[in-house]
Formats: structure tokens, sequence, C-alpha cells
């Protein structure tokens, strides 16, 4: 039997890794595979849990509880983070203490487990705005705002505990993941998923900057994968993998104004974006080479982007419908409970 612990389990991520480590074990046997989930719910919505998840209530920064979710885990998947620039930038301590402190607590907890090996959710951001492309994992890192800081300092921590405890550390650089789940109504969300939800509602859509800066957009069952490939990786190919980063993403980058045109064509939206000044600690460009991973245990990207976009906008469809039932049930409700107050009230008084 194996057992999982993921950080972040309520998260956009982590909701899809448990998701996926449960499938695993029903094609097999179910017992053969526990998933354990930690979460703090600043982030996280409950609603994503995937039901068969062992779900521990607690924060990062509280290393006992850090420690205690660790005990007899086999693995675990490190996604928990407050995440995006613009969040680090303007509460940078919040960040700090979540990122960097939590980070540090579990690999501290997972070493006093035993446990033996930490997937690392690391950030493409790492990379700042060095010119050239594609984005190679030998390059220097050049950070620019206080989150991709942040999780450059995971980074290094991740390769210092597998050289000095042979932890069997590995380090996912995410290229901009989006896809269901993603909470499209927070300021801190991904761009498709703001746009799509927007964009389904008649509401206009805002561009920060002049909308060619582009992005290596990674739809979620890409990070799912390389995730799931990187905790088979056996330990005798442990030399090319442990103690290392490597980039997931499609290898391929579109603008922004490019991704607005194709999600307003699959939503049927007809209005102009919005341009806006651009956001402070923003990365110009993001483009990844792939090759390591795929070397290394075998990563390619299963979804394109057009294929991700259109199952994003559908899950955007299917919560606003969601959306429309609650808001009907909840006017039938109001109307049933005013005709009830207004109905004449029977009594047993003599008339």
């Amino acid at each position: 039997m194996a057992t999982y612990l993921i950080t972040g389990v309520a998260g956009f991520i982590g909701s899809h890794l448990a998701e996926a480590l449960l499938q695993r074990g029903e094609a097999a046997d179910r017992s053969r595979i526990v998933v354990r989930g930690l979460d703090n719910f600043a982030t996280g919505r409950r609603e994503n849990i995937p039901a068969g998840v062992d779900l521990i209530e607690a924060d990062l920064a509280d290393a006992g509880a850090v420690a205690r979710a660790c005990v007899g885990v086999d693995a675990v998947l490190h996604q928990g983070a407050l995440p995006s620039v613009p969040r680090s930038v303007k509460d940078p301590r919040s960040s700090h203490t979540a990122n960097i402190d939590g980070t540090f607590n579990v690999l501290e907890g997972a070493r006093a487990a035993g446990v033996r090996r930490v997937l690392y959710a690391a950030s493409s951001s790492a990379y700042g705005n060095q010119p050239g492309f594609p984005r190679v994992e030998t390059m220097m890192p050049q950070p620019i705002a206080p989150y991709p800081v942040q999780k450059l300092a995971g980074e290094l921590y991740m390769q210092s505990y597998a050289r000095v405890y042979g932890m069997e550390t590995v380090c996912l650089r995410y290229f901009n993941i989006f896809g269901p789940r993603q909470a499209p109504d927070s300021p801190y969300s991904g761009v498709i998923a703001k746009w799509a939800l927007q964009m389904l509602r008649g509401e206009r859509c805002i561009i920060q900057g002049d909308g060619e800066q582009s992005r290596d957009f990674t739809y979620i069952a890409n990070a799912v994968s390389a995730n799931l490939l990187a905790l088979d990786v056996l330990p005798e190919r442990g030399e090319k993998v442990f103690g290392r980063v490597f980039n997931v993403a499609c290898g391929e980058r579109f603008t922004l104004n490019h991704t607005f045109r194709v999600l307003a064509l699959l939503t049927r939206y007809t209005q102009p974006a919005i341009y806006d000044s651009p956001r402070a600690g923003d990365i110009r460009s993001s483009l990844a080479d792939i090759s390591a991973a795929r070397d290394a245990f075998g990563y390619r990207p299963r979804v394109s982007f057009q294929e991700g976009l259109q199952q994003t906008v559908a899950w955007c469809r299917s919560q606003i419908a969601r959306e429309s039932a609650r808001e009907h049930d909840k006017d039938f409700t109001a109307k049933i409970e005013a005709r009830e107050s207004i109905r004449p009230r029977i009594t047993s008084e003599a008339t």
C-alpha cells in the first residue's frame, strides 16, 4: 500500500492530483493507495476535494501539524503555497511565511518521518525577464518579484535535502497552468479562467499591458501527468531525476491577444478588450524547453493549448449553469416564503 500526502489539496492543482491518484488506485486496487491531504483553505475550496481523501485541516506554518501529516507517508506532493506575483508584491510577508517557511516545514516533517520522495511545485517565474528562449533549466534564475524568489528558495532547499539527506526530491517548474477548478472569480487567478467566465457572462475583459506578452500556457492534465511520472521513477534511475529541476510546459507560447481572440471565438464573445497598465513584477514572455523532463522520466504534453481552452470553457459553462440553478432555487424559495407570510392565519378563537 502506498500513502501520498498532498499539501494544498483543496487548491486547483492539488485537487486534480488527488483525483488522479485515487483513480489510479481504483484502476488497480483501491486499498493499495491512500491519499492524505493538507490545506488551510486560505485559497482552496472544500468542494474541490474528491471523495476518499483523508483531510487534515492545518496551515503549513504549523510545523507540528505538518510533521504529523507526514507520518506513514511514502511521498509528498508539495503544492501548497500562497500563489501569484501580484499577491506577493502587495503582501510579501504572508507569501514568505507560506512559501518558504511552509516548504521548510514540509521538508523537515518528511525527513523526521522517513518520507522517501518529495515533489515540489516550482514556478517558471524564477527565470525572470532574462534574454534567451526557450527557457532551459541550466539558465541562471533571475526572479523579479517576491513570489518567484520564494519559489526559487524552495527549489534550493529541495536540492539541499537531496544532497545532504539523500531525499528523493524533484522540482517541477510549472509554466502557467490552467484548466477547470482554477478560481476565475479571484483577483489572483489565471487569466484564462477569468476571461472565460467574464466572456460567458458578457462582462468586459481587461488586458494588462499591450497584450503582446506571451506565455507557455499548460493545461492541468499535463502538470498532473508530470507529477505521476516523477512519482513512478525507480530509485536506480534517481541520478537522472532526484535533486534536479524540470520544466513542465507544452513548449509553445501564445500572446495574451491571441488567447483573448481564441477564447472570444469559443464563447461567441464580441466585445473588445480593455487595455490597462501592466502588472507590477510580471515577466514579459515565457517559453519552455521540455526536453530534460522528457529524457529523464518520459514527460510529454498530453493536452494541447487549443484543447485545453475548449475544456476550460466547457467547465466555466457548467459553473454558470450551476450558479443559475442555485439562483432560480433561491428565487423560488423566496416566493413560497412570501406567499406563506401573507396567507390568512387559522386560529382557534371563536368569531
